[in-house]
């Protein structure tokens, strides 16, 4: 199938390139050139594991191709697919503009019939409103759809390849039964393509970040109260994990969740719901309490130096708002070293594949270490902010020669408390 894909960021990139390798031919349209020539010589500009390598062999077979041109993608493709940033509003309601104005270029060079289909995490209606605009701009036939992305980064080639479920808002059968056929190569073993109104796949997308995020916020609250009355979060965490009802992901209480989708999708989905005359209380808690979770690691570093924290040098390991990205949208992390800066303290930061990114947003304030055992010489305290696989297990002796004080703030409590003090570590988690 000819499938076009407009906009390569992460979500864009990935869809793209797996549809490709799937045999279909893909063409990508992005307006900014320089990413797109890049693209062209098979280099990714996002950190995803398995994307660069999928993207150089489909470039390699011709089954994928990069272009700026809008024109182009529209005449070569019968499904179009719109990946396109949907930024959040001063009120927190998501600001479809770049959608709408790509769809409305759409309309006015489509030749043929064409099934538009958004990716970008959308307001609910826009599918209506999508329809609309094309119904004033052609008289050719088309249809639109919410085909709405649940894609982890870190794994998002992974999720896509294998998807837990796929979910179509569209109420013709004929277009369920094309994007069915597009989507069939990855549910082999079993069929989770779910067809609804476009509503309702619309608002899945909302409700499904927003549940996790209040599980995140949740186990943070917990967390906070175990330190009051003496409990260990990570062995609530297990027995509340255990029951099948809860389930065991998105438990791990830290610094608070960040990212491109959890913070923004919590405040749309709040917006949503206040637009329809609904006070939706749980989201409002859900981001209090991950805001405050933010400061905490700070608020822990005050009371335990017990005096101005100026001119002290923290090290920090991991920037990226998660483990295996290079993104750092809304990540926790641009909170805590603003905060510690303004504190006066000297930040030496090492993340595995944020650093570059991190630089353009921090620049010159912030010293920046290619290896984590460079960022501890003479830091007064580690604070763990992403919790890196390559963090777990470090040499701890080293550390320990390395820092002038030996004080461990594991804001992802990735290490034994017991161990920690017992390797002469002044050791602070969360919730224990």
């Amino acid at each position: 199938m000819n499938i076009g894909v407009i906009g390569t960021g992460y979500v864009g990139l990935v869809v793209g390139t797996c549809f490709a390798e799937s045999g279909n031919n893909v063409i990508c349209m992005d307006v900014d050139r320089k990413k797109i020539q890049r693209l062209r010589r098979g280099l990714v500009p996002i950190y995803e594991p398995q994307l660069e390598e999928l993207v150089q062999r489909n470039l390699k077979e011709k089954r994928l191709r990069f272009t700026t041109d809008l024109l182009e993608t529209v005449d070569s493709s019968r499904v179009i697919f719109l990946a396109l940033p949907t930024p959040s509003n001063d009120d927190g309601g998501t600001d479809p503009t770049f959608v709408f104005e790509v769809v409305r270029k759409i309309a006015q060079r489509m030749k043929e019939p064409k099934i538009i289909v958004t990716k970008s995490t959308v307001p609910v209606g826009t599918t209506k409103r999508l329809r609309a605009i094309l119904e004033e701009e052609t008289d050719v036939a088309f249809d639109v759809v919410a085909n709405p992305e649940f894609l982890k980064q870190g794994a998002a080639v992974s999720d896509f390849l294998s998807p837990e479920r796929v979910i179509v808002g569209t109420e013709s059968k004929e277009t369920a039964k094309i994007l069915h056929d597009l989507y069939a190569p990855f549910m082999r073993t079993a069929d989770r393509f779910m067809v609804m109104d476009e509503r309702s796949a619309e608002l899945t997308k909302y409700a499904a970040n927003a549940l996790l995020a209040t599980k995140i916020s949740f186990m943070n609250e917990i967390a906070n109260l175990c330190e009051r009355v003496g409990a260990d979060v990570d062995l609530v965490r297990q027995g509340v994990g255990t029951d099948s009802r809860i389930g065991k992901q998105f438990l791990f209480p830290g610094v608070g969740y960040g990212g491109s989708c959890f913070p923004k999708d919590v405040k749309a989905l709040e917006k949503i719901a206040k637009e329809h005359g609904y006070n939706f209380k749980i989201l409002r808690a859900v981001e209090e309490v991950n805001a405050d979770q933010r400061i905490l690691i700070v608020e822990k570093l005050k009371s335990h130096f017990k005096t101005k924290l100026r001119g002290r040098v923290i090290a920090i390991w991991g920037l990226a708002y998660k483990p295996r990205t290079d993104d750092l949208r809304d990540a926790p992390s641009l909170v805590i070293i603003t905060h510690l800066l303004e504190e006066g303290t000297k930040i030496h930061a090492h993340d595995p594949v944020a650093n570059e990114k991190a630089k353009l947003v921090l620049g010159n304030r912030v010293r920046f270490f290619s290896g984590n055992y460079d960022a501890l010489k003479g830091a007064d305290a580690l604070l763990i902010v992403t919790e890196w696989n390559e963090f777990r297990r470090p040499d701890f002796d080293k550390m320990k020669r390395l820092m002038k004080s030996p004080v461990v703030f594991d804001g992802r409590n990735i290490y034994n408390p017991k161990e920690m003090r017992a390797r002469g570590f002044t050791y602070y988690g969360i919730g224990r």
